[in-house]
């Protein structure tokens, strides 16, 4: 098929070649990113401008949680490790997301690697041995590790807090802190307390030189506000405030990082010992590159050049703006350390938090089973997004993303402009006139050929805002951006009356509004790409084009004369019924009785269909106390727009024949719904980093 396309300087994507590693270059843009390592001891949960990029990520192997889950397995940490990487990775490919590297903790360059640090840290001094208390299980005969014990939160009354951790409020813990603690193992026997040795990295010392570095990285790295420094560059950690004290970093375990010792020294009596999960996880990071390229020093060991983005919920935020920086600078080598830093709060369930104990929630595997594409789970997940708050997972609000927003929004502006050119033009773009490059911005609204003369300067507007919230790494108003452009798309159409009429009366004018069309399809499938990859791909082989880069503002790019591929459905309709389906499926016992209380509320209303409490209030509520002004108009705006688009939808369904509204009317009405809701999003957003400062 004849492609002519633009061949200007810098529109396509510069694709890595199969077989060879992607390596940092002085003087350019290098980008470093890493995912939190997620444990490898069950199955996940749901919560480019041509730069070079990396993007490495792994299963966290090693640790008390390993040790814990192979024992209730009755397997080996070996065995258990290899079952749930194998698991891991085939989740995470399903999902279609595009790590450069998948690895793992369990190998030789993790060892030698945290080996090293350590005994760097041994030799400047800042390693010192304490005794201390430490649970013990009469039992077992043995000491307890950290996860090996559970117990009452003495911060927050907890029940279930860990004994390195309390899921709850987040604390940090320390065995012995636990109030009625029990071995998990078995909770019958018996727990005591004995004296044992461990080595303690002197973070006290390490604070001053720590303190400074997290000041110039947030400003550098413009972090948005997280529990270890607020809007103001101000540190709010409370272990910070308080003065950091030595932590530990061995453990009474078998499967870890063993701990060093040189031949010939004195024996400081942690031969038996492993190094702390802590303290070994995050040196996953550079192991993994290591496992993907031996020149990973290139990229970890370069902060001049390199830029580090980490991604990790809110609960992982001190380990990586606190505790593994102070290794880093304790260890006195240049590492690349973190440039920017994004975290998310958490995402809930329909009736409350992910559980797997109780089979609450949908976990990597039943999002395959649902039948539902990768690329409608990544949306609906992407959208919600809790960058600043928690948000809530609603089945409810999840299908219609997809039948609203992705079939009715996205995939009906490219299906329309593909089908109509295939059945008009045997797929081969006509000429509209319009030069490559650039559409002019600025044109006569008085033209009268020109139905939409402010086209071409509100999608550059949406452009401009795409790319300046992808720069700050603001994924959710990115993404509510990409489907106001593709809204706007749709109304481009309606206003230019794109159809048979057009064609017969005013064939230059049609010819034009299918290239501006397609070209911003072409603009579409760059946007999606970071989001939804495979539908960037589809969007691609539809309009027979290459992966192209992000562009600033909207160009003629896709020539006259092109010919495109087969046109095809970006997406399906999802009956509604599925969502009480789901809810069953997915929702544990709780869902059971819910949808039992459902079932009988119904009857009494006379059988008449409510909808679920859980899916009409899924969304976050945004605090009263925060909102501005402009928040309220905007919110009040939404409001009578979204009545209007349900009257709309309404008599579009139940009205006689020459009282329907047009599918334009309805089209028009849904992207200013779509642009209002953009706009709040970015409002909040402005409102919650104020108040978290």
């Amino acid at each position: 098929m004849a492609q002519k396309i633009n061949p200007a300087p810098g529109i396509f994507m510069n694709l890595p070649k199969e077989g060879e590693p992607i390596l940092p270059e002085p003087g350019e843009e290098n980008i470093l990113i890493t995912s939190a390592l997620p444990y490898c001891n069950n199955v996940p949960h749901l919560g480019t401008r041509n730069r070079r990029t990396l993007y490495v990520c792994g299963t966290d192997e090693y640790g008390t949680a390993t040790e814990t889950q192979a024992l209730k397995e009755g397997i080996t940490p070996q065995a258990l490790c290899d079952k749930y990487y194998a698991l891991h990775k085939e989740t995470y490919q399903w999902f279609d997301i595009g790590f450069d590297h998948f690895g793992r903790t369990s190998t030789p360059a993790q060892t030698e690697i945290c080996q090293e640090v350590y005994l760097n840290l041994k030799d400047h001094n800042l390693l010192e041995k304490q005794t201390k208390e430490q649970t013990y299980c009469e039992g077992c005969a043995k000491f307890l590790a950290d996860r090996f014990v559970e117990g009452t939160c003495p911060n927050c009354g907890y029940d279930d807090a860990r004994g390195d951790q309390c899921d709850a409020c987040s604390r940090t813990l320390d065995p012995t802190d636990l109030i009625n603690p029990r071995c998990l193992v078995d909770k019958s026997h018996k727990i005591t307390t004995k004296s044992t040795s461990h080595m303690y990295v002197k973070l006290d010392e390490i604070q001053p030189r720590l303190e400074e570095w997290i000041k110039r990285s947030w400003k550098e790295g413009k972090w948005s506000p997280n529990a270890t420094i607020n809007a103001d560059g101000e540190i709010v950690d409370a272990r910070v405030k308080a003065g950091l004290r030595p932590s530990p970093l061995t453990r009474d375990l078998q499967w870890g990082v063993p701990v060093p010792v040189r031949e010939g020294e004195v024996s400081d009596g942690m031969e038996k010992k492993v190094l702390y999960v802590w303290f070994d996880a995050p040196f996953g990071y550079p192991s993994i590159t290591a496992n993907y390229t031996p020149e990973w020093k290139r990229w970890w060991f370069d902060h001049k050049n390199v830029r580090l983005f980490q991604f990790m919920g809110k609960d992982n935020v001190y380990f990586h703006t606190v505790f593994w920086p102070s290794i880093l600078l304790g260890d006195g080598r240049d590492w690349t350390t973190l440039h920017h830093l994004s975290t998310t709060e958490y995402l809930q369930y329909e009736s409350g938090k992910f559980s797997k104990s109780r089979n609450v929630g949908v976990f990597g595997p039943g999002a395959r089973e649902t039948g539902v594409p990768a690329s409608v789970w990544r949306y609906y997940l992407l959208s919600t997004r809790p960058e600043n708050q928690d948000s809530v997972f609603s089945w409810g609000e999840f299908i219609a993303a997809n039948n609203n927003i992705l079939l009715n929004n996205f995939g009906n502006f490219v299906n329309r402009v593909v089908r109509f050119i295939h059945a008009k033009f045997d797929g081969v773009l006509p000429d509209g006139g319009d030069e490559s490059g650039p559409y002019a911005a600025d044109t006569d609204p008085q033209d009268p050929n020109n139905p939409d003369p402010t086209f071409v300067s509100e999608v550059n507007q949406l452009l401009s805002e795409y790319v300046s919230a992808m720069e700050s790494v603001r994924l959710r108003l990115a993404l509510q951006h990409v489907m106001a452009i593709s809204a706007r798309g749709n109304v481009y159409l309606q206003r230019s009356n794109l159809g048979n009429a057009l064609l017969a009366e005013h064939p230059k004018l049609c010819a034009q509004t299918l290239a501006r069309a397609l070209n911003l399809i072409y603009a579409l499938s760059a946007l999606i790409h970071p989001f939804m990859p495979a539908t960037s791909r589809e969007i691609l082989e539809q309009i027979n084009a290459p992966p192209r880069t992000v562009p600033l503002v909207l160009s003629h790019d896709i020539l006259a004369g092109h010919t495109l591929g087969r046109p095809g459905y970006l997406f399906t309709k999802i009956d509604d019924a599925k969502a009480d389906e789901w809810r069953l499926r997915f929702g544990g016992n709780q869902a059971v009785a819910a949808t039992s209380a459902t079932k009988e509320a119904g009857k009494k209303k006379g059988g008449k269909k409510e909808k679920s409490g859980a899916a009409a209030s899924s969304a976050p509520k945004f605090p009263e106390e925060l909102k501005t002004e402009e928040i309220r108009e905007v919110e009040a705006q939404i409001k009578t727009q979204g009545d209007t688009v349900r009257q709309l939808k309404e008599k579009q369904k139940s009205g006689q024949e020459g009282e329907k509204p047009s599918i334009d009317d309805v089209e028009i009405a849904v992207a200013e719904l779509l642009r209002l809701k953009s706009h709040l999003a970015e409002f909040q957003q402005k409102e919650l980093e104020k108040a978290k400062a």
